[in-house]
């Protein structure tokens, strides 16, 4: 396999045990250190594997409740030690997409190989600024994310 097929085979395996809720899968190929920014606080991210952990079983609870989590488009740009890759994502409830149909998780990954094996080592998952305020975020009144 390439490098870019062996990168995207980690990621749709990761959004597959996402959707899942299968956490042994989530986690496996990321470093112990991997660093993720996330649409819900703590806004300075989480570090280690241990706090990348302990975000996931609200997700989980949330998603078999009948959300969906899908990849839509997946593009990788690799290098001899280092990677990245950015994705749309199709993630939320059949509600959500009757407000927001266009709505789209943006997901970026940072990877290295690492014993040469591809490891993420930061996940950043946001999702658009709705709201139409022109203002910066520490001006404005509402500052939370709707996942």
């Amino acid at each position: 396999m390439t490098d870019d097929q062996q990168i995207r085979a980690l990621i749709e395996r990761w959004a597959t045990a996402v959707h899942d809720g299968d956490m042994g899968t989530v986690l496996a190929g990321h470093d112990p250190g991997i660093v993720m920014f996330d649409v819900p606080p703590p806004d300075a991210g989480v570090r280690g594997i241990d706090a990348y952990r302990e975000t996931w079983p609200g997700f989980f609870a949330w998603q078999a409740s009948g959300a969906v989590f899908q990849i839509e488009s997946l593009d990788v740009t690799a290098g001899t030690d280092v990677a990245f890759a950015y994705a749309l994502l199709r993630c939320g409830t059949a509600a959500d997409f009757a407000r927001r149909p266009e709505q789209r998780l943006r997901l970026t990954i940072g990877l290295r190989r690492l014993n040469g094996h591809w490891t993420v080592t930061h996940e950043h998952h946001s999702f658009p600024d709705t709201t139409g305020s022109p203002e910066a975020p520490a001006e404005r009144d509402d500052r939370t994310a709707t996942t």
